[in-house]
């Protein structure tokens, strides 16, 4: 993790600690204010960038409804931004990736479709450069669209659960793959499978970067659990 402090009404205000309080979204916004006056201070910073484009992501799931869409199109453009900046390293390609499919989930068809082919150009070229990055988030990306993308347009549940299964070879542990499994196997009627997987997510430990999305991803699990058990 990169250490970046930037001044703010006269006070230092650390961007990166305002990212790991996220959970509180003022501490969120500030930091993406911060990383925001950062790029465009410099345009060649490409820590500011991909950073801004990370907090967007989070903001565009997180913050007030109204507020959303701006965010995660805010975040499209600095992940852009990013990739162009340094097409060798992951974290542009990965957040822009990132930010267009939260667009495309939470925004309707005609988002999914103008996003679906930049998303996964954009996730290949991430597994191409570091498929360990972010314990396999490429894979576990990947897995999602397959999963998500009607099979009209390449979507493939076969596909998709072999780049999840191949996500969890980085981090047996990681919750996001394994809800992401777990969504994949109900759809599939595989529910004595998915609630496995769903119970992996509950058991798993916090991590130190993640906790709050992992938060998420157990409450989310703990909630699907209850629905599988009337079936």
């Amino acid at each position: 993790m990169y250490l970046c402090a930037f001044p703010a009404g006269g006070q230092g205000q650390d961007a990166d600690a305002l990212y790991g309080d996220r959970a509180n979204i003022a501490s969120a916004r500030r930091s993406a204010e911060l990383w925001t006056s950062a790029f465009a201070g410099d345009p060649q910073a490409f820590d500011a960038a991909w950073k801004l484009a990370r907090v967007c992501y989070w903001l565009g799931g997180h913050a007030p409804v109204p507020e959303r869409r701006r965010y995660l199109e805010q975040g499209i453009a600095a992940g852009r931004g990013a990739a162009s900046l340094s097409p060798e390293r992951p974290e542009g390609h990965f957040w822009l990736a990132a930010n267009m499919g939260a667009l495309s989930e939470s925004f309707g068809l005609r988002a999914g479709l103008r996003y679906r082919k930049p998303i996964k150009a954009s996730l290949e070229t991430v597994l191409r450069i570091d498929p360990a990055f972010l314990d396999g988030a490429a894979d576990r990306a990947l897995g999602r669209w397959y999963h998500k993308v009607p099979r009209l347009f390449g979507g493939n549940s076969k596909t998709a659960e072999s780049h999840l299964r191949a996500s969890l070879r980085y981090n047996p542990d990681n919750v996001v793959s394994h809800c992401f499994l777990a969504e994949l196997l109900a759809d599939q009627d595989r529910t004595a499978e998915a609630r496995t997987e769903l119970q992996a997510v509950v058991d798993a430990p916090f991590t130190r970067d993640w906790a709050p999305e992992e938060e998420d991803y157990k409450a989310r699990a703990r909630a699907m659990l209850a629905q599988l058990g009337s079936r």
